[in-house]
């Protein structure tokens, strides 16, 4: 099995080091991606469960989707998307 190297744009390292997400050159950008994706999917639950307990007001609550969702903005790539862009050896 031969190990591929891959290569993070500068934009999206800084990114992802605000996560703690720090891959190394034989990191599959897939793997990167799903862990982005965990931590997404666990903030918008957690929002989620604020909005249901009241400490969030629901006329708040679609501007707190939308700053989750730029925050991750790389999630809006496809999986295939990540794979070209981190394997053009920038």
């Amino acid at each position: 099995m031969t190990r591929r190297n891959w290569t993070y744009p500068d934009d999206w390292l800084s990114a992802l080091t605000t996560f703690g997400v720090a891959p190394g050159p034989s990191t599959p950008p897939v793997l990167v991606r799903d862990q982005l994706n965990e931590l997404y999917r666990f903030e918008i639950r957690r929002l989620r469960d604020k909005l249901r307990a009241g400490i969030v007001a629901k006329s708040d609550y679609v501007g707190l989707v939308v700053e989750l969702r730029k925050k991750y903005w790389p999630l809006a790539l496809q999986p295939a998307d990540w794979e070209r862009i981190c394997g053009q050896g920038r």
